[in-house]
């Protein structure tokens, strides 16, 4: 972000590291972020592989297949994200047991879309790309699973809880109380970069002028519309709107969760409440990877041919 170049990456953080950590990659590993489904891979060696975050439909050779587990598959096998299957859900994420291979750039992995450069060449996938392997799998596990309740409370019209902002006390009472009161939904403008939430419109108490600061996933900025804009994995580096408040780390995982339509609330936060969160969500990362029992890893062992 010195460079003022994206943060970038997942936009499910959560999602993103327990895959990689359900097939033995480091946190740090590439991996494929699948967004409202349509994707379908052939496997071109065996491996293994876990998929985490949304339900987007997920088949292997035209069956269901598991999320949440690594499993192992065959030479010829086919992985398909067909579509959201419930009122919640946008983007899975796809782990490969010894990372995608991708180029460290700027530090990260991750695609730039709007700069064109790291990832798998700087763009989104395209038909008849092969996506590689950047290690052999030499700890890779098939049957491990990810405990439900160590997961994000995924759902629809999700609660996001905010801290206030810098700019809190420039808006009037009645805008503050708006924000968590009203409903808010997903704008049609909104993207990796930010979602513009269709509501009510905040109004300041009194128009003043603000010098560009840093900005960060999670802010919720209100440019002179009124129409909040909540800051996602793809926001600029630095911004000249005032900060209404800030969703709370461990939240972003169920606003990463969300689509252009869906609805969502906001609720205020304390501090500590924000900082007991983020520690239970360090907590599920730590210890919610556990053994399948013996017949869900029987099955992971040799899924694509049990399903053939």
């Amino acid at each position: 972000m010195r460079h003022g170049v994206p943060a970038g990456g997942a936009m499910d953080a959560f999602a993103l590291q327990a895959a990689n950590r359900l097939v033995g990659n480091p946190p740090g590993a590439a991996a494929l972020e699948i967004t409202a489904g349509g994707a379908i891979f052939v496997a071109l060696a065996s491996l293994v592989v876990a998929i985490a975050g949304a339900d987007l439909g997920l088949q292997l050779d035209h069956r269901p297949a598991p999320l949440w587990m690594s499993f192992a598959l065959r030479p010829g096998a086919q992985l398909a994200f067909m579509d959201r299957r419930h009122d919640w859900g946008a983007r899975a994420y796809l782990a490969v047991a010894g990372g995608v291979d991708a180029p460290l750039v700027l530090g990260s992995r991750s695609t730039d879309l709007a700069g064109g450069f790291g990832g798998f060449e700087g763009r989104a996938l395209q038909a008849g790309d092969v996506v590689r392997a950047s290690t052999a799998a030499s700890g890779s596990i098939a049957g491990q699973v990810w405990r439900e309740d160590m997961r994000p409370a995924y759902g629809s019209r999700p609660a996001l809880r905010v801290l206030p902002g810098p700019h809190a006390d420039r808006f009037t009472p009645e805008s503050i109380a708006a924000l968590y009161g009203a409903p808010w939904r997903v704008g049609q403008q909104s993207n990796r970069i930010g979602y513009r939430l269709d509501g009510l419109r905040l109004v300041q108490a009194q128009s003043f002028n603000l010098a560009s600061l840093g900005a960060l996933m999670g802010a919720l900025q209100v440019p002179p519309d009124g129409r909040p804009i909540l800051l996602m994995a793809d926001a600029q580096t630095t911004g000249g709107y005032p900060i209404v408040g800030v969703v709370i780390r461990a939240d972003l995982p169920l606003a990463a969760q969300l689509l252009p339509g869906d609805a969502l609330r906001l609720a205020p936060a304390l501090e500590d409440e924000a900082v007991a969160a983020w520690r239970r969500y360090q907590d599920w990362l730590a210890h919610g990877l556990i053994q399948a029992d013996a017949d869900d890893a029987d099955l992971a062992l040799g899924w694509a041919g049990a399903l053939a």
